[in-house]
């Protein structure tokens, strides 16, 4: 019982990504073939609303549930690794039209083909976990 307020945030999510077309291949599609600023628009949006999030936990000193202060630490410097990792993403992204988080949405709507993107996504995970510490970061 105590997850239940997570799965029933992951649901409004998911529906909300839904009916925004945000788990559409084609409007993923269209934003890699700069058609359409829709992606773009969602996007931009989820971006503002976090800087403004950010800031606003920053100035404000907030606490989490516990009471305790929340702290959010700066970025390392470097843009090469950042640099890679979002063309690695983008390509990605962009050969499979869907990103992480709307795989599972993508799933639970009966797309089960997706599932294939699912498994490379979690053993690229793996990949990861296993190299990480012969990768510069």
């Amino acid at each position: 019982m105590n997850y239940l307020k997570y799965i029933l945030v992951g649901f409004v999510f998911g529906i909300v990504l839904t009916k925004a077309e945000a788990v559409s291949w084609y409007r993923i599609y269209e934003m890699f073939q700069f058609q359409s600023f829709h992606m773009y628009g969602i996007i931009m949006t989820a971006i503002a609303v976090g800087v403004i999030g950010i800031q606003i936990i920053k100035r404000k000193r907030l606490k989490d549930i516990d009471g305790n202060l929340i702290l959010i630490a700066d970025k390392e410097k470097g843009s090469a690794r950042y640099w890679i990792g979002g063309v690695l993403f983008g390509l990605g992204w962009a050969m499979v039209g869907a990103c992480p988080g709307p795989i599972f949405i993508m799933l639970g709507a009966g797309f089960l083909s997706v599932g294939l993107i699912l498994i490379g996504a979690v053993f690229g995970t793996f990949l990861y976990g296993l190299l990480k510490d012969k990768l510069p970061h």
